[in-house]
């Protein structure tokens, strides 16, 4: 792994540190993190809003680079994501009674102050 890659991985946790608090901070229940299923992919924060299974994608960018990380979520993402949320749900048992939801967090780190954090419910 070179610094560059392990610089973004450190980046990507800390991102997604922050956005499971903030999710909890609003109520919701952190079930899982950086659920892995085989070739399909990962998905960064699985939780429950009530009867909701909340499926979030976790997007953390530099202040001022790259397009905004609420940008993220392309019909093709979010096509891959409701997929490995049906994995998720085959593997634990159902589907909850509120059905599943596809959140975004976005995570701006700046280079001075604060990170900012945006909670997106329901992208896709």
């Amino acid at each position: 792994m070179n610094a560059h890659h392990a610089q973004r991985s450190a980046m990507g946790r800390y991102g997604e540190d922050l956005a499971a608090r903030r999710l909890a901070g609003a109520g919701m229940v952190v079930l899982e993190r950086n659920w892995r299923c085989g070739r399909t992919g990962e998905l960064d924060i699985v939780a429950r809003d009530g009867e909701v299974l909340v499926v979030c994608e976790v997007k953390t960018r530099r202040g001022g680079r790259y397009e905004h990380p609420m940008a993220a979520v392309t019909p093709v993402k979010a096509e891959r994501l409701r997929r490995l949320a049906e994995r998720w749900i085959q593997t634990h048992g159902g589907a909850p009674p509120g059905g599943v939801r596809i959140d975004l967090v976005g995570v701006v780190l700046p280079e001075r102050g604060a990170p900012v954090v945006e909670h997106a419910r329901g992208v896709a």
